[in-house]
């Protein structure tokens, strides 16, 4: 066991390794059997993705506009449009997946454009499991513990954030009391921008990244979302475009957080911050990513490593998030990576793509 654990953690170090090298250093795609960033693959649409779970190097699902709904089990060289019967008018923006066959989707909006949908069967059929009924109500994100507790999370009613909750895998899911959650600020929404508003470690550990408001902020629950704590994040907001959009957590207590000006053409000062006490301090980066950063996850069984993308392009770490460098220009909205050593993101004009340290699926 000890050894399978060793030899994975020296092939995230690799692959970050690879990563860390300037790009026109690189040998062209195919001349190393190391990957050598991103690898577009054929969706057929033309949908923009900001759900993404990725299973493992073959399997992966993506969740977008007009109610899209993809899912590749051979490394991207195909995917099946699984996509829920009658969604065509719907948002998707996260999904959660915990195999090829078993996923969530949520699709945002205010009142019933909030839904979630369940599948067991890879796609084939599909529940709707929650459609919200609350004109205020407008969900951005989801996320699990387990293959039986998640949570879902609502942009303020009545001055607070709510939470939605499950405890069977999505089939029924419930609003929590708000008695636990801090008054949100004048203004102060999620962003549904990447699936990564809302995020889980461990058992028990979640957090939210808010925006739009005077300060941006960071909310941390050690209960599954019962009571939150909430912590000023020194990336900036004032105003409905700013603040932060992304998070991503390695264990329960070191984290990154990203954002910035979501606009095209403005300036993201400071648009990446990292804690080591999970979010009870934040710190901003010494060298943030040079733009709006939408998406963020850790390199497997690393540290140090993590990814940061966005319409403008792909930074890496390899300080835990203190620095970062620029590794390519291509435009996505989301990442995420897998246990056996890949790495997926997705964006815009149906855009997928797939990076891992060795070539082939």
């Amino acid at each position: 066991m000890m050894r399978r654990v060793v030899a994975a953690g020296l092939c995230g170090a690799a692959l970050a390794a690879v990563l860390a090298v300037p790009a026109h250093a690189r040998p062209a795609v195919g001349e190393d059997r190391l990957g050598l960033g991103w690898q577009l693959k054929e969706s057929g649409t033309d949908a923009r993705f900001r759900g993404l779970a990725a299973i493992s190097r073959s399997t992966a699902w993506v969740a977008g506009t007009k109610g899209t709904v993809l899912r590749t089990r051979d490394g991207g060289r195909s995917w099946a449009n699984v996509s829920p019967p009658g969604a065509e008018g719907l948002e998707f923006r996260d999904v959660e997946a915990f195999d090829a066959r078993r996923a969530v989707v949520l699709a945002i909006g205010e009142g019933e454009a909030s839904r979630v949908f369940r599948t067991e069967d890879g796609g084939a059929t599909w529940s709707e499991s929650f459609r919200n009924t609350d004109p205020r109500a407008f969900y951005d994100c989801l996320t699990f513990f387990d293959a039986r507790h998640g949570i879902a999370l609502s942009d303020p009613v009545d001055g607070r954030y709510r939470i939605l909750a499950t405890g069977d895998g999505g089939r029924n899911w419930r609003v929590l009391p708000s008695d636990g959650m801090p008054a949100a600020q004048p203004g102060e929404a999620s962003f549904a921008a990447s699936g990564q508003c809302l995020v889980a470690a461990g058992s028990h550990s979640a957090w939210f990244a808010t925006g739009g408001a005077a300060t941006a902020r960071v909310f941390h629950s050690t209960d599954r979302g019962r009571t939150w704590t909430a912590t000023d994040a020194p990336i900036p907001a004032g105003d409905p475009a700013r603040g932060v959009f992304g998070l991503a957590f390695r264990g329960d207590r070191k984290g990154i957080a990203v954002g910035g000006d979501y606009r095209p053409g403005e300036p993201s000062p400071r648009a990446a911050a990292v804690t080591g006490d999970g979010g009870t301090h934040w710190t901003p980066s010494t060298q943030p990513p040079p733009a709006y950063r939408s998406g963020v996850t850790w390199l497997p069984y690393s540290a140090r490593a993590a990814l940061a993308v966005g319409p403008t392009g792909t930074d890496l770490t390899l300080d835990a998030g203190r620095t970062w460098r620029p590794v390519d220009q291509g435009s996505y909205d989301t990442v995420d990576c897998t246990p056996d050593l890949a790495c997926w993101a997705a964006g815009e004009q149906g855009r997928i793509a797939r990076m891992e340290p060795t070539s082939g699926p």
